[in-house]
């Protein structure tokens, strides 16, 4: 088996633990996954299944989709709602006019620190085990990021735990952090927000629409079912995806 699983990931499970699932339900040795998606997120997770793991550099290519729900009036060490409650603020004057006007500071190009529950690594450890180990740095990394499209989709403010919440589409780069993202605005507005949702709706040319679940791959054949795209048709259909933005 040489190929691609568009995997719709369920949350509470690490990118790496998913693959896992993959790997013993399909028997095969070797398996990654191109993009990490956090463990409490869900959404498309591009499982890469032998040969095709050559793939991982081709499948970064390309915008990534989410829809993230903020909460605002707390932050916390992680930047989510998996992480240590660090501050609580009174939200519930904000108004969707204020996010609304406070989302238009970072469309486009801007620049984003990475959190300190992250895999990036810091003198060949990654930065999330030294935060488990209480090691706090006085820098963080930065990298730029491109945000080219920021909208707020939910209707009006929501309450969970009394705490005003709303629901933000994001289109973005490779290497976007939703939850620094979600800091930041939180940040803006002076009350402080985390990111308590968060769903990839789409990684370069794979869609939620066409993923899988787990629950799909058991007692199914995946090339029977076309659960598996092909390694030569992955690398064909990635081949002229990146033409097709070469050319933009």
């Amino acid at each position: 088996m040489n190929g691609i699983i568009n995997l719709n990931k369920s949350g509470g499970i690490s990118s790496r633990r998913a693959v896992d699932q993959v790997q013993r339900l399909l028997r095969i040795k070797k398996a990654g996954h191109g993009g990490t998606l956090d463990p409490t997120a869900t959404g498309v997770l591009l499982v890469c299944l032998g040969r095709a793991t050559k793939l991982f550099d081709a499948l970064q290519i390309g915008t990534k989709t989410y829809e993230a729900t903020i909460l605002f009036g707390i932050t916390t060490d992680s930047f989510d709602t998996s992480g240590k409650i660090l501050t609580r603020s009174a939200a519930d004057h904000i108004t969707i006019e204020q996010i609304e006007q406070s989302l238009g500071d970072f469309r486009g190009q801007i620049q984003q620190t990475v959190p300190m529950f992250s895999a990036i690594k810091r003198k060949g450890q990654p930065l999330y085990k030294m935060a488990r180990k209480g090691i706090r740095l006085d820098k963080l990394p930065t990298r730029q990021v491109k945000i080219d499209h920021l909208e707020l989709v939910s209707e009006g403010l929501s309450t969970h735990n009394v705490l005003p919440e709303v629901k933000i589409s994001v289109v973005c780069s490779k290497g976007t952090y939703i939850r620094s993202l979600v800091s930041d605005i939180g940040q803006k507005l002076g009350c402080g927000a985390v990111l308590s949702q968060l769903n990839r709706t789409s990684s370069g040319i794979f869609h939620l629409s066409d993923a899988h679940t787990i629950d799909q791959l058991r007692g199914k054949n995946p090339i029977e079912n076309e659960i598996i795209i092909p390694f030569e048709q992955a690398s064909q259909m990635l081949g002229q995806y990146r033409e097709q933005i070469s050319s933009l």
